[in-house]
């Protein structure tokens, strides 16, 4: 749907002429009284022109006996780890009530820098949802890792005042906010009076006032609710995230409430295409949310309106007069299914999507791994004492466990017997051919290996497993398939998904790819693995911003020292 001229807004606003669309016979839940109102909507173009009272119209939609909500706005997420392209992401996700997806492309850009940025905000105008960028600003997200690009404040900057741009993307390095790192200062600085996405898990007290004081205003990291009220207190909008692996809204549901809904909004930051088909995206949150007991008001508003006032986007959040037309039709507030969906006035059909222009994929070819062998895993050294990665399930924060791990013939093996199986980083852009190897606790992996290009934020290659051999090839099948997921056992490839996009992002359907993840997870669960979603788990444990313990190409990170242990 285009722009409506101004003109014709007011016209059919007050009933002068007849609506371009009327929809009909349904109840618009007033996000500002919490009544359900039975009234006309109105809509010319893009926008909504008239509610609470009757009007005519070019086409009638019939609404009778559902509910009409604002459409929801996911307030962060990477697109990417969604594995599909930002087109098939809008056609998997905007049916279910997603109209605003305020997006931080920094996977893809730490692949191949700005040329991944200025493929989501080509993209991002194309799109039946209205997606947003945020600037990515931890390109890479520390000095401890090697990605295949890197940004600083002088590349992002000319990009400040792109119409599909909001501000700065979350900024992950808060020890370098707080030590005033200069290439940190010159982003923060040039940002400045802008929105600046926060990144901050466990940082409270003082500390968490200074990285305030920078100038950032919302933030998704909040585990716990004691820690998301001083979040909040101390003026911090807070993001209430429940993604494919970070799983926060049973934590902090009980701060959902009419008192605080204002300075609160639902995030995904990381959901992939089997969990949106199993469960949902923000309809699943906000079905959550009210059977764990939020009041439906407050869920709602945190959804939309509260969401659109975090981001300053004051044309949205409302079923209003001049608010843009993203509506959402559901059969109860409780159940919130969508029956029917308007993105800026555009009724999401199958036709639609079609309609859509697209771009052609980039970062293709992007996997340069060294030739691994399997005495590459092999872990030297004659202390028995070994620092280990436990998981959390349902956490990116993991342990800081130490294990005596004794070694024979000059090796550390995998011990199936305590859980303790081997995981390596391998740089894969082609610049120093580093690797890295260590113990993680927590998958439940009796044999073979699984391995990833999703590697946060780096994105290099990752590998778990209890057989060298197995992790080996595991790593050089990623090579051909131009990245992805693979599983291996006895020399022989169970299960894979390629994503030949950046090694993040598949070419194919998001249907393709939700069969490929169940694929992938049942085998996965042939070799024993315990875990929900192994896949994104192993991808965290090598993002070295997240406490305690996370590994690297440049080896074992204590994140809470900051540094890459000797």
């Amino acid at each position: 749907m285009t722009n409506a001229p101004l003109s014709a807004c007011i016209a059919q606003g007050q009933g002068a002429e007849p609506a371009d669309i009327v929809l009909r016979g349904g109840r618009v839940f007033d996000l500002i009284t919490g009544d359900l109102v039975e009234t006309d909507v109105a809509i010319c173009g893009d926008t909504i022109v008239g509610v609470f009272g009757d009007y005519e119209a070019r086409q009638v939609i019939d609404v009778t006996g559902k509910i009409l909500v604002p459409g929801f706005i996911d307030t962060h997420l990477h697109i990417e780890s969604s594995l599909v392209t930002p087109f098939e992401f809008d056609r998997c996700v905007t049916p279910l009530g997603v109209t605003t997806a305020i997006c931080d492309p920094h996977e893809i850009a730490n692949v191949c820098g700005l040329t991944g940025i200025n493929y989501f905000l080509e993209a991002s105008s194309m799109t039946l949802m209205d997606i947003r960028v945020q600037l990515s600003s931890c390109v890479p997200s520390t000095h401890m890792e090697t990605s295949g690009a890197i940004l600083e404040a002088a590349d992002i900057l000319p990009l400040k005042d792109h119409p599909r741009s909001l501000g700065l993307a979350e900024f992950m390095n808060f020890p370098g906010v707080l030590m005033q790192d200069p290439g940190v200062m010159a982003k923060l600085e040039g940002f400045k009076g802008r929105h600046i996405d926060g990144h901050c898990p466990l940082l409270r007290g003082n500390a968490l006032n200074g990285y305030i004081a920078a100038g950032i205003r919302t933030e998704h990291e909040a585990t716990s609710a004691d820690e998301a009220l001083e979040k909040l207190r101390k003026g911090m909008r807070v993001l209430i995230r429940e993604g494919s692996v970070s799983k926060d809204l049973h934590a902090l549901a009980p701060l959902i409430t009419e008192r605080h809904s204002p300075y609160i909004a639902f995030c995904t930051d990381d959901r992939n295409p089997l969990d949106i088909g199993e469960h949902g995206h923000l309809d699943y949150m906000i079905r959550t949310a009210i059977a764990l007991g939020a009041p439906p008001l407050a869920v709602y508003r945190a959804a939309s309106l509260s969401a659109a006032e975090a981001f300053g986007l004051k044309d949205r959040g409302l079923i209003a007069p001049g608010k843009r037309a993203d509506i959402v039709v559901i059969d109860s507030l409780e159940a919130c299914h969508a029956s029917t969906v308007f993105a800026g006035g555009v009724r999401v059909t199958d036709a639609a999507f079609a309609a859509r222009k697209t771009i052609p994929p980039v970062a293709r070819n992007s996997v340069k791994a060294p030739v691994i062998v399997a005495s590459d895993f092999r872990t030297g050294g004659n202390r028995t004492e070994t620092p280990v990665i436990g998981i959390i399930p349902g956490k990116i924060i993991t342990e800081h466990l130490t294990y005596d791990i004794a070694p024979r013939d000059g090796d550390k093996a995998p011990d199936i017997a305590r859980d303790l199986v081997k995981i390596a980083v391998i740089e894969r852009h082609g610049k120093n051919g580093n690797r890295a190897t260590g113990f993680v606790k927590g998958f439940g992996l009796q044999r073979g290996a699984i391995a990833s290009t999703v590697c946060h934020d780096h994105h290099n290659i990752a590998v778990v497993g209890a057989d060298y051999a197995d992790m080996a090839l595991a790593v050089s099948r990623l090579g051909q398939i131009e990245g992805g997921f693979v599983v291996v056992e006895g020399g022989r490839v169970l299960a894979e998904l390629a994503l030949p996009v950046a090694g993040l992002m598949s070419l194919e359907p998001f249907e393709v790819v939700r069969t490929g993840l169940e694929d992938l997870r049942a085998a996965a669960r042939g070799l024993g693995v315990t875990l929900e979603e192994p896949f994104l788990q192993l991808a965290f444990l090598c993002l070295p911003v997240i406490p305690h313990l996370k590994i690297t190409d440049h080896g074992m990170v204590d994140v809470d020292k900051f540094e890459v242990m000797p």
